[in-house]
């Protein structure tokens, strides 16, 4: 066979049952190398993964590639790696997924190795190497993410407050990620010529990630939607002013930095923000809940849904409605007073009755007509 160097080299396959048996994978392996692949009858299932992670290195973002290198390396492989990528089937899988699930392992966890699987064998069906995908139909549905409380008003201005009397440096952090909907990575990837203050405006344009939680990498925003612009209130232009006049090492140019003048690492951020709402007493949330409650806190100011999908820069408007259709109850009293005084009124119009002397709770503008 040809290689890039120029020579040729040899490929020899045994244990064949007949002569049938070796002719059909010489005939399979030819039209492989026709097609551009390797139709080796004998590739395990661990050369295949092995080979495509190699290949998915440079098309994936550095946290994702890590994610899926785990999932191939520390639970793919150990499981098929033996078996001939041609003799993968279904059943297997499925049989995977039903020990790690009766073994007391966590949904998502599983879910996503199988959806690591799928997206490998999903390339070999792509590229004429398998005829179908084994992992397709997945063995389980994909987990519905838990419904996240996050904290109120009053609970979101008790940790501020706390902060800025423990650890101000913190709380300037936290103001920004609650007053703006910004995502952890995205604010600790904030860039100081970013900013502008004086026309209350950032742009987001990088998010910071921690590659196997170690290495420090500036990536790009989530979705194309994510790299957009975001207003700045007085509380946070005020916020990123204080974080701006403290970053001052010369070496990198982010916003939020550490005491040694380096970006801050999420996990020390996340250990730090749960140190804090410990002290506090509050219930427990993640950093990414601030995202929701910036959100929640719009919705019960009566800020449409799609301009809460704009401030957040979600991909869709059916984004924001799904993540947020639970909304809160005030919100969703609002909406169910709002139709009862849309029916008495036209009710009350047919009787001829005066509808100024209708009583009532006011429309919300968020769900009215005119909203």
């Amino acid at each position: 066979m040809p290689s890039l160097s120029g020579r040729r080299r040899t490929v020899r396959r045994g244990g064949f049952e007949d002569d049938f048996a070796a002719e059909s994978a010489l005939r399979r392996f030819l039209e492989g190398r026709q097609l551009g692949f390797d139709a080796d009858p004998h590739e395990t299932v661990a050369a295949y993964l092995t080979k495509w992670l190699k290949s998915m290195e440079f098309l994936l973002k550095p946290t994702t590639y890590a994610r899926y290198r785990t999932y191939v390396l520390c639970e793919l492989i150990p499981v098929f790696g033996k078996m001939r990528l041609e003799e993968l089937a279904h059943d297997h899988i499925a049989s995977y997924a039903h020990e790690q699930l009766e073994s007391g392992r966590g949904r998502q966890a599983v879910y996503h190795c199988l959806a690591t699987l799928s997206s490998a064998l999903g390339t070999a069906v792509r590229t004429h190497r398998l005829p179908f995908n084994a992992a397709q139909p997945l063995p389980m549905r994909r987990p519905r993410a838990d419904e996240r409380v996050p904290w109120n008003a009053e609970q979101a201005v008790t940790f501020l407050a706390h902060c800025r009397d423990v650890d101000p440096a913190f709380a300037d952090l936290f103001e920004v990620i609650i007053g703006t909907g910004l995502r952890k990575g995205e604010a600790l990837g904030l860039q100081r010529q970013c900013v502008r203050i004086e026309d209350r405006v950032m742009y987001i344009r990088h998010t910071l990630s921690a590659i196997d939680n170690h290495e420090l990498v500036l990536t790009a925003p989530k979705t194309k939607k994510s790299r957009n612009w975001v207003p700045l209130s007085e509380r946070v232009a005020a916020a990123l002013q204080r974080a701006m006049a403290r970053s001052t090492s010369t070496d990198n140019d982010h916003v939020f930095q550490g005491t040694d003048g380096n970006p801050l690492h999420p996990a020390a951020v996340r250990r730090r923000f749960h140190e804090l709402r410990k002290q506090t007493g509050l219930p427990h949330v993640t950093i990414h809940d601030l995202r929701h409650l910036a959100a929640t806190l719009a919705l019960e100011g009566n800020v449409s849904m799609a301009v809460i999908s704009k401030t957040l820069r979600h991909s869709t408007l059916s984004t924001t409605a799904n993540i947020y259709s639970h909304l809160t109850w005030e919100v969703a009293m609002a909406a169910v007073h709002t139709i009862e005084a849309r029916l008495c009124l036209v009710e009350a119009r047919a009787r001829g009755v005066d509808a100024l002397a209708l009583s009532g709770p006011a429309p919300n503008a968020l769900f009215s007509h005119a909203a």
